[in-house]
């Protein structure tokens, strides 16, 4: 796992202990990057389910303002925070440990609106919680996003997760691996 462009590129990050998190490839990586590459000068960003951080930590090398990293496994908050101090990013990011449904349903106020949101929720768990993530996007799109954000939702191909009320715009297949790019139905 590494930094792809950018400020930090070519700086390897500490991958996964365990298989909790499934790190992205650099191929995908580089394609959904190409995509969104307008958009993330100053951007505000979410890095939901963020694993040991390579979505966020890219969007900080390609100059994003600042990343929200959302995690609950405890070898990845571990992993997360490693990579973070290697980067010294620490003034440009902040980790949410624990239970991001509850944190949405509590805590979370949106200070400012947010421009990306990257939804990468375990295979497993979209699959059996479709219902959840649904919600949980549903209350961060009207919550969170900002009004020409963007959610990114990078999920199993078989599965079929409904996102509403946002808008698909475009939609990426690599492999067994779907990526939906989402804004909201009136931008």
């Amino acid at each position: 796992m590494r930094i792809i462009a950018g400020e930090f590129r070519g700086r390897r990050l500490l991958a996964p202990e365990t298989l909790a998190t499934r790190p992205i490839t650099d191929r995908v990586k580089q394609s959904v990057f190409d995509i969104l590459n307008p958009r993330l000068e100053g951007a505000r960003v979410y890095d939901c389910f963020a694993g040991t951080g390579s979505m966020g930590l890219e969007c900080l090398s390609r100059g994003c303002r600042f990343v929200t990293f959302f995690e609950s496994d405890r070898s990845a908050l571990k992993r997360l925070r490693e990579n973070l101090q290697s980067l010294d990013v620490g003034a440009r990011a902040k980790i949410v440990p624990g239970d991001l449904f509850k944190w949405s349903e509590t805590d979370g106020k949106a200070v400012e609106r947010i421009d990306l949101i990257f939804m990468d929720p375990p295979y497993s768990f979209a699959r059996e919680n479709s219902a959840a993530i649904t919600k949980l996007t549903e209350r961060l799109a009207t919550e969170h996003l900002a009004s020409d954000g963007i959610v990114i939702f990078r999920h199993d191909l078989a599965d079929d997760v409904e996102l509403p009320p946002l808008r698909r715009y475009d939609v990426r297949d690599y492999g067994s691996m779907r990526v939906e790019f989402f804004t909201h139905p009136e931008s």
